[in-house]
């Protein structure tokens, strides 16, 4: 699998590329700032970008731009945007331009190989992962008057947190100890009550998520 990786920090940037490598990745480039990004992702189309928000001029959300831009240019490039610190805003901004081929992770887990690695061929392969942190506060957040989520029980809000992390049914009933039958009906709960209607990929798992944040 193919990745270009984008991070101002020289240190982090080769540090990544070479734990990549170690992993079976094939690093095709790598870019300080978004446009020297956007120019790798033409040049090499990779199957992951792998992106810091925050790059220059400004570090702010310079790379959430470019991973915007990327998914318009190159829809069939995932994306996996590692952040500092939690910004659910950024999450939720990244998840609303699709959920396939996206992830959020905070940098604190790169120094997981087998993690970081579940990670990247995760996103290249079409799917959407979060950090358990960045759920955790998505879905933990609370607001004034009605919330989609207060029909859900407790055991589906967990349900949901790790759904949103990109845990299968199998690895969410080892999670909570119940068995995969239990976790497949809190999913088609979880969909009844967020309405989300049937469809033929597993997207709308992270979807449920999105519908919540979009109530804020």
């Amino acid at each position: 699998m193919r990745v270009v990786v984008a991070d101002d920090a020289v240190i982090l940037r080769e540090g990544l590329a070479r734990l990549l490598r170690e992993a079976g990745f094939e690093v095709a480039g790598l870019a300080a700032d978004g446009s020297e990004l956007l120019d790798q992702v033409e040049r090499y189309r990779p199957d992951v970008a792998i992106v810091d928000i925050r790059m220059p001029p400004t570090h702010t959300d310079e790379g959430l731009r470019a991973a915007k831009v990327i998914r318009q240019r190159h829809p069939g490039v995932g994306i996996l945007v590692l952040s500092q610190h939690v910004h659910a805003r950024y999450a939720l901004e990244l998840l609303s331009v699709g959920t396939e081929g996206v992830g959020y992770l905070l940098k604190e887990r790169v120094s997981d190989l087998a993690g970081l690695a579940s990670s990247v061929r995760q996103v290249g392969e079409g799917g959407s992962v979060l950090d358990p942190e960045v759920v955790g506060q998505l879905v933990g957040r609370r607001r004034l008057g009605s919330d989609p989520l207060e029909q859900l029980t407790d055991r589906e809000r967990d349900v949901l947190a790790l759904m949103a992390e990109g845990r299968s049914n199998k690895a969410i009933a080892d999670r909570l100890f119940v068995t995969e039958h239990t976790v497949e009906k809190h999913v088609k709960n979880i969909f009844a009550t967020l309405r989300l209607p049937p469809s033929a990929d597993d997207h709308r798992r992270v979807l449920a998520v999105v519908t919540f944040l979009n109530a804020q």
